[in-house]
C-alpha cells in the first residue's frame, strides 16, 4: 500500500518509494518470478516513480474510475511507462 489504508481517491506517500526498492532488492536476490505490485494513489504523475523504485504491477482506481475518458487515463498511463 502506498497511502493509509482506508479509503480510496488518498494521495500517494513518497516514501513509499523506498520500500518498494527495498522489497524490489529482497525480490532479486531470491531469483524468484515474483510481481511487485503497488496498490494506492497510482495517477500519471507518478507511475513512472513507481515503476523506476522497482514495481511492475499497478492498481489506479480513483485516478481512472473518476475520469470520464477511462481510455485516455489508461492511455497516458501506459506512455508513461513506455
Amino acid at each position: 500500500m502506498s497511502v493509509n489504508p482506508g479509503f480510496g481517491g488518498q494521495s500517494f506517500i513518497d516514501s513509499a518509494l523506498r520500500k518498494i526498492e527495498a522489497v524490489r532488492r529482497r525480490i532479486d536476490a531470491s531469483g524468484k518470478d515474483i510481481r511487485l505490485e503497488v496498490d494506492g494513489g497510482i495517477k500519471i504523475d507518478n507511475i513512472r516513480r513507481a515503476a523506476d523504485a522497482g514495481a511492475d504491477t499497478f492498481v489506479a482506481g480513483s485516478a481512472i474510475f473518476g475520469k470520464p475518458d477511462y481510455q485516455s487515463v489508461i492511455d497516458a498511463m501506459r506512455a508513461q511507462l513506455a
